[in-house]
């Protein structure tokens, strides 16, 4: 019984140190300039984090008839569910991954509140959004400077017909404040 107990314990070990402690930071948090905000990413598991941004940002106007042609700054809460699966090939080739520096898929989610406006001719008002997933790099800098980029598809929901748009954000800024749990190379 003893030996099975300690068996347990020393495989639990191993799995905690799996688990924990080789590539996400705990959290940090970022100053917006492109899309003036703030961003919050915190680790969930050993390669994946939560995403949260606030942030004036650009937009398609999805009410348009011509949507990929209209573009405009709105208010947004931007929310990524992101699983970075480069990390360990990075720092096994000794790059740099501090900062979540990698590449990611995530599924995203995004509401706009743009208050009235009119568009085309016609008075549309209402909050609007998407839900898709995205592929994004990301990279940062001893500085503090990071950015990130991610594209994919979405379907907008709001005051209009939904569809499926194309989702891209770009995040370019400085890391203010940071929990490091792996210091990377």
């Amino acid at each position: 019984m003893r030996r099975l107990l300690l068996l347990a314990l020393l495989c639990s070990g191993t799995f905690l140190h799996a688990q924990y402690g080789t590539n996400c930071e705990v959290r940090q948090f970022k100053l917006n300039a492109i899309n003036p905000g703030i961003e919050y990413e915190m680790a969930l598991g050993v390669n994946s984090t939560l995403d949260v941004r606030v942030a004036y940002q650009a937009a398609l106007e999805p009410a348009s008839s011509r949507p990929l042609e209209d573009f405009d700054f709105f208010p947004a809460i931007t929310v990524q569910n992101r699983y970075y699966h480069n990390l360990n090939a990075r720092e096994r080739r000794r790059r740099s991954i501090y900062g979540n520096s990698g590449n990611y898929i995530a599924p995203s989610v995004a509401l706009f509140s743009p208050g009235d406006r009119v568009v085309e001719g016609r008075l549309v008002d209402g909050i609007h959004g998407y839900g898709g997933l995205v592929y994004g790099v990301q990279r940062s800098y001893d500085s503090g400077f990071s950015f990130s980029l991610d594209a994919g598809a979405g379907y907008y929901v709001g005051p209009f017909k939904g569809t499926i748009q194309p989702v891209v954000n770009l995040s370019i800024g400085w890391i203010i404040s940071e929990k490091r749990w792996c210091v990377g190379l």
